[in-house]
């Protein structure tokens, strides 16, 4: 089963999380096309979409999915979405495809988030994929020069300008143990809108395809103890 084949397998599991009437966030990249595809199949049953992104609010209509403004739903019921990389604790880096801002956005709108992925996308440790971040342009190169105070090497994805209008800065070289704490100190640099690092609003399920069929980890949730 071929790369693209455990990408359909999984989007199409995500459909199990899809009631009547919810309405649907919906992300951006190559699995999350194969989910819309599927969605297709039960457009008239849901109240609407939310997208992530440009691209897929464009796919979406021509499914004759309608697409709303958050603004106007109140969050989103689920949220289905992919990942350039994951861990078995359901943090993970985001944004290859550009659309890290808004994708963010739509994860913190909704109830709950289902992260579709292929197998080769689970690591032990986040930063073999070069972490984005969104930056507005006057400040990509103050910001790439703190990026690498912080022991990043920093890479202006030349040419491309987000949704938002802004710059996007790959930031190679890191080993991420403690995806929370950086998500939140890159922030916190002036300039940066968002980074890539899905860890304070990770994912609740983890839909991952194998050649074995679709493997389910759910995020583990910390209770008080009584």
């Amino acid at each position: 089963m071929d790369q693209d084949a455990l990408k359909r397998l999984c989007a199409e599991a995500a459909l199990a999380f899809v009631e009547d009437d919810m309405m649907v966030g919906v992300g951006t990249g190559s699995t999350v096309n194969h989910f819309i595809a599927a969605l297709a199949a039960r457009r008239g049953r849901v109240a609407g979409t939310v997208s992530s992104s440009e691209a897929s609010a464009a796919r979406l209509r021509e499914a004759g999915i309608p697409v709303m403004d958050l603004n106007a739903t109140g969050g989103c019921d689920v949220y289905v979405d992919g990942a350039d990389e994951v861990t078995e604790h359901l943090a993970m880096t985001k944004g290859g495809g550009g659309a890290l801002t808004r994708e963010k956005i739509v994860a913190q709108a909704s109830r709950k988030f289902v992260c579709i992925a292929d197998a080769s996308k689970l690591v032990p440790v986040l930063g073999r994929f070069p972490l984005p971040v969104e930056v507005i342009p006057m400040a990509r190169s103050l910001v790439a020069r703190e990026i690498v105070r912080l022991g990043g090497r920093p890479v202006w994805r030349e040419g491309v300008v987000t949704d938002n209008g802004n710059a996007i800065l790959d930031v190679h070289g890191l080993v991420i143990t403690d995806p929370a704490a950086l998500e939140s100190d890159l922030n916190q640099l002036p300039g940066v809108v968002t980074n890539g690092l899905f860890a304070r609003r990770p994912a609740d399920v983890l839909l991952l395809g194998t050649p074995q069929g679709v493997r389910r980890i759910d995020r583990a949730v910390t209770r008080p103890s009584q």
